[in-house]
């Protein structure tokens, strides 16, 4: 199974500094969070173990956080992405495809209107600060806005 850091590798090789479509660290949290919510719609499993915490920002891999937070407001240096590890395939093509498809529909925005989106969705809404927004609250909201 994939974790939070290789799907930021992969959404870090897609930006474009400069540009719209450059990541922060604030815009990763938020596309990781957004490629966990609409994969555990579409698949009914989450793409990723690692936990998401209702931090004051929004949803948050605390791990990340820590790895990236030198940064600041400033953007992510984008590295090319290989999709393996020691000859084993990191993500499927449909891991891919959905990846793909959060970056098409999430990356243009900027981490500030993503964070004002999350900060208007339930399981961020419903889930105490700091504590861990429960994966099965994720399902379930981004199921809801598939119907």
């Amino acid at each position: 199974m994939p974790t939070a850091k290789d799907v930021a590798r992969y959404f870090i090789s897609l930006s474009e500094p400069s540009t719209p479509f450059a990541i922060t660290p604030l815009k990763l949290q938020k596309l990781i969070y957004y490629a966990q919510g609409w994969y555990m719609a579409f698949k009914g499993e989450a793409l990723y173990e690692d936990e998401l915490k209702a931090w004051e920002h929004g949803p948050v891999v605390p791990e990340l956080y820590y790895d990236y937070r030198h940064l600041g407001y400033l953007t992510i240096h984008p590295e090319p992405f290989e999709n393996r590890i020691n000859g084993k395939r990191i993500f499927t093509k449909t891991q891919l495809e959905l990846l793909q498809e959060v970056w098409e529909a999430y990356g243009e925005y900027d981490g500030k209107y993503l964070e004002e989106l999350t900060h208007q969705e339930d399981p961020w809404l419903n889930t105490n600060h700091n504590q861990t927004i429960e994966k099965t609250r994720i399902k379930k909201y981004f199921k809801s806005l598939m119907n």
